[in-house]
């Protein structure tokens, strides 16, 4: 009974609570305004893709198989080709496309170079209607410091600068600077050293984005120093400079091949033809290299002859001053026509295998007044080129100075890291 009293109890406060609220006015959360920072997911209407330009394909035929409309890839074509000759579209070329699900372009990009990009764009929804542009591809270039040796284990140029981290282009240009001081095809030894200045440039996707001019180099080959400086003077153009403002450039470069091989046969008034088997004068240097190496013209000059000799092959012949005449024999292919105009290391051909050869290399010759004279003896007899101005010197001594200070600079924080 008192359990029954309780109860009847608790159910008529519960009704009394209940109609007490019924008669109060209700209560309203306020509207929030949505979130600005609150992210709002979209389907999405497009991809995109980065590819590299394949073998034997044309720029209609990459955009097909991409599955775009073809009223969409015909007036991009038409578009592109306005401001872009389709003939240097080339395989191997980065490119990106942004398409629409629908098979619409949105956006093409293609590398043209290492420093230009072609981009299309869409300007209208609907219609097929583009806009082309040819635009710098970002990057930032930076004042680096590069060192390697000469080793064993990396016994060329190219190999140590790749030991280093840097790429053949470097190689290029470092041998390019003391052209006239070394032979990289046969100077080089174990134990050479070499540092340098140069600007790189980054892109703004992180990639390499190639080298700008190396700025001051130094190169010790068997114990000599070579240095130089990348200094231009007011209104004047570029060169390269020893320590004490001497030009760098010489009449001659020392080798009409870069570097890399190495020499098989010297200048010779008398030597054992490897084909024709009986003993005649050797009237150059030959230059073992593989087959399409670059070959380049020790001076500036004219072509005077580009065609085929009997026992030369491919050959060509380039006058330059002071009564010499430079020829490059056995080529498999030539760059230069008889008459035209070169400038010192222009490409006059690639090396080959043409005419009475046992393989592929280079045949370099030199003639002075007519006479066949040693290339090598005469390229070291060469006098140096004009110096730095006297009215300039004082400004070049203070750019000396900064650049030298660098590598300096360099050279102390690696040392002090080693010991560390």
């Amino acid at each position: 009974m008192q359990l029954l009293t309780t109860a009847s109890g608790m159910l008529a406060a519960l009704v009394l609570f209940v109609a007490a609220s019924a008669c109060r006015p209700a209560t309203v959360e306020p509207t929030r305004p949505p979130s600005r920072l609150s992210d709002i997911v979209l389907a999405r209407d497009s991809d995109s893709i980065r590819a590299i330009v394949p073998q034997r394909t044309t720029l209609s035929s990459l955009l097909t198989t991409h599955q775009l409309l073809a009223t969409e890839a015909t007036a991009l074509v038409q578009t592109l080709s306005e401001k872009f000759d389709l003939r240097r579209f080339r395989a191997g070329q980065p490119y990106r496309i942004e398409r629409f699900f629908d098979g619409r372009v949105r956006e093409f990009e293609y590398e043209i170079d290492g420093d230009r990009r072609l981009i299309v764009r869409r300007q209208t929804d609907h219609e097929p209607a583009f806009r082309t542009e040819i635009a710098a591809i970002p990057k930032t270039i930076d004042q680096v410091v590069v060192e390697g040796a000469i080793t064993r284990a990396t016994p060329s140029l190219v190999q140590a600068i790749d030991a280093a981290g840097e790429h053949i282009e470097l190689s290029l240009a470092l041998a390019e600077v003391f052209s006239g001081e070394m032979d990289f095809n046969s100077d080089l030894q174990p134990g050479d050293t070499f540092r340098l200045i140069v600007e790189r440039a980054t892109r703004r996707d992180g990639g390499f984005g190639g080298y700008g001019p190396v700025l001051a180099a130094e190169f010790i080959n068997a114990g000599r120093t070579l240095q130089a400086i990348r200094f231009t003077a007011p209104e004047g153009t570029p060169g390269y400079y020893d320590t004490e403002g001497r030009s760098l450039k010489r009449f001659f470069l020392k080798s009409p091949l870069k570097f890399e091989p190495r020499v098989t046969s010297s200048f010779s008034r008398a030597r054992r033809h490897p084909v024709l088997k009986y003993t005649r004068a050797h009237n150059g240097v030959d230059y073992a290299a593989p087959p399409g190496a670059p070959v380049a013209s020790v001076a500036s000059g004219v072509v005077t002859f580009a065609g085929w000799t009997r026992g030369g092959g491919r050959t060509v012949r380039v006058r330059h001053t002071s009564g010499y005449e430079s020829e490059y024999l056995h080529l498999s292919a030539m760059a230069v026509k008889a008459g035209a105009r070169i400038g010192q290391g222009d490409l006059v051909g690639r090396v080959g295998a043409t005419g009475l050869v046992t393989g592929p290399h280079l045949h370099y010759g030199l003639r002075r007044n007519g006479a066949y004279v040693n290339p090598v003896r005469e390229h070291q007899n060469m006098p140096p080129g004009e110096p730095v101005g006297e009215v300039h010197r004082a400004l070049f001594f203070e750019h000396r100075d900064r650049l030298f200070g660098l590598l300096e600079d360099s050279g102390t924080r690696a040392a002090n890291n080693d010991n560390n």
